[in-house]
């Protein structure tokens, strides 16, 4: 599959409101007995904190993929940014988390252009801005503001990038771009998705060109030790949510 129908499959499909209309419109999650609110556009919100959490940007894909001939249109950052601009004006958050893989490479930083560099400066303004490391990303990158840190712990929740082998109370991570399938009179629709046991969340990727793994895959068994999770998936201006296992498999 190529990388753009992966990006359209993972956003969803003109079928999207019938099918999504089956579970029920939940934007809340509770973790760690922490109150969080999934924002539609795959963002984490901690309004105690005023922390707004983002994973997997995967900023520069595009011209990773181009550096290697895969020609691809060359807008992903700016639409990624673009994106991020719109979340922060409606939090305003004072601390923003991008938990990992914000980069598609190590040297993502490098190829930014100077447009995107002063957009991503001018989101940073008056806000502590906090890049943690991930597998894509594991070093910290030069002139792009913010601080680096491998993980971030603040009250019950702990920010990561992999979720850990063992499950850990409180653990926010992304890594797997989880994604769910629906269906409902014969129409079945893709979403990206949080995925939640209310121990632990996975969050979904938030980057234009990211694509997704299905909750099905028994990589999300691991993460949740088999127990019984929930995903929320991003609709139309909502959040929906279902039980892990009225998803469909791929």
């Amino acid at each position: 599959m190529s990388l753009l129908s992966a990006h359209f499959r993972a956003t969803g499909s003109s079928v999207a409101g019938s099918a999504l209309s089956r579970g029920r419109a939940d934007d809340t999650l509770t973790v760690a007995g922490v109150t969080l609110v999934a924002d539609p556009s795959g963002a984490l919100y901690w309004p105690d904190e005023k922390l707004l959490a983002v994973a997997d940007l995967h900023l520069e894909k595009g011209s990773a993929f181009a550096a290697r001939g895969m020609l691809l249109p060359p807008y992903d950052t700016a639409a990624t940014l673009a994106r991020l601009e719109r979340l922060i004006d409606r939090h305003r958050p004072r601390i923003v988390v991008a938990a990992g893989d914000s980069f598609h490479d190590g040297g993502g930083a490098a190829r930014l252009s100077d447009a995107s560099r002063a957009a991503l400066a001018a989101l940073q303004q008056r806000r502590d801005w906090v890049w943690l490391a991930g597998n894509h990303d594991p070093d910290p990158a030069d002139n792009i503001g913010g601080c680096f840190a491998a993980a971030l712990a603040i009250g019950a929740l702990t920010f990561t990038h992999q979720p850990g082998a063992t499950a850990s109370e409180g653990e926010i991570a992304g890594h797997l771009h989880p994604l769910a399938r629906v269906t409902r009179r014969g129409h079945a629709v893709s979403r990206r998705c949080f995925a939640t046991d209310g121990r632990r969340v996975v969050m979904p990727a938030y980057g234009a060109y990211a694509g997704g793994l299905n909750v099905r895959d028994r990589a999300f068994a691991a993460v949740f030790a088999a127990r019984p999770f929930a995903v929320h998936l991003l609709g139309a201006g909502r959040i929906y949510a279902f039980p892990a296992d009225h998803c469909l498999a791929d």
